[in-house]
């Protein structure tokens, strides 16, 4: 069974789609139900060059590119993941400092 399937079966809301590497769009063969879908805005495909692409359709939120200090915007998917990180990272060298010389 396919998406179109499992969305129709859902019911459509025109929200639903799949994203496709941009350099397979011209080697798709798709059904007529799913041409019709996505004429009518039910179904969408979504040709992406990148991952950072693919990223702010899912999210609806800019990628975010990083500067010459290579930071990432505050508010951009990037920037969330790189702060994360950081914080789990420093939460990590407090725990291995607080735990240095302790025998298990």
């Amino acid at each position: 069974m396919g998406h179109k399937e499992l969305s129709k079966g859902r019911g459509l809301t025109g929200g639903q789609g799949v994203l496709v590497p941009a350099s397979n769009v011209k080697h798709l063969m798709l059904r007529q139900d799913v041409i019709n879908a996505v004429r009518d805005g039910e179904f969408h495909i979504y040709p992406v060059e990148t991952i950072d692409e693919g990223i702010e359709i899912l999210t609806g939120l800019p990628a975010g590119m990083a500067d010459e200090e290579g930071k990432y915007p505050e508010e951009s998917v990037n920037g969330k993941v790189y702060n994360r990180l950081a914080r789990l990272a420093e939460k990590q060298r407090k725990f291995g400092a607080s735990t240095e010389g302790k025998e298990a």
